[in-house]
């Protein structure tokens, strides 16, 4: 943590335990509407914003939904997990406790909708730890470039070379480092695929906050 005056945390798969929702919506989703889940697509879409991510489907898949239809389909099928089911990884109260104590500025980037990150927040009481949050719709691109990472760093008034992520995937490790920044990669069960590129392109890696904490 030498240097460090901001850590930056990802959500899903890093901050939460999340992940898996994800592809089971898909594949609800999907099959609704006749299709398979694609072997390729949780690899594709990683890291995407929540438009983003819809802009994709609609082309790939030819949906006649408009873009902000198949989002609010999206945050109806998840919404009741969000403010309801979702749990912190083990680990993550004690070390935002330990960043605050210690005067480290604490922010979120994520590829996920604002109101879901809200809704988790809230359910597992850590909202007030964040001075910023941002998502991937609020910049021009979505992971794995560096723009809501950076965009967080100038919420809080910290440059880049002096932030830490906690990232769960490739595309997030990589526009981390993209942003400047020192990473710490936390392994996920989604990403296990690829623990060994996220490894090797993060600064460090940890099974569990645990190891920090």
């Amino acid at each position: 943590m030498k240097g460090i005056e901001a850590v930056i945390f990802d959500l899903d798969g890093t901050l939460v335990d999340s992940m898996w929702i994800w592809k089971k919506i898909d594949i609800d989703y999907l099959g609704k509407r006749g299709f398979n889940l694609p072997d390729d697509l949780q690899k594709t879409i990683e890291g995407m914003s929540f438009t983003e991510t819809a802009n994709y489907f609609k082309e790939r898949f030819h949906l006649k939904e408009s873009i902000e239809e198949i989002k609010a389909e999206w945050m109806k099928m998840t919404k009741d997990y969000y403010a309801k089911k979702i749990p912190l990884k083990k680990g993550v109260y004690p070390l935002l406790l330990e960043l605050r104590n210690n005067g480290i500025k604490i922010g979120i980037g994520t590829s996920n909708d604002k109101e879901l990150v809200q809704l988790v927040l809230e359910k597992n009481n850590i909202i007030d730890f964040f001075q910023s949050i941002r998502t991937g719709c609020e910049v021009q691109k979505g992971k794995p470039h560096p723009d809501v990472f950076l965009k967080v760093a100038d919420d809080l008034g910290v440059e880049p070379k002096n932030c830490l992520v906690f990232e769960d995937t490739y595309a997030g490790v990589l526009a981390a480092k993209r942003a400047g920044m020192k990473v710490f990669a936390i392994a996920d069960e989604s990403s296990f695929a690829y623990k060994q590129d996220i490894s090797n392109l993060a600064d460090h890696f940890i099974e569990g906050f645990e190891e920090i904490a």
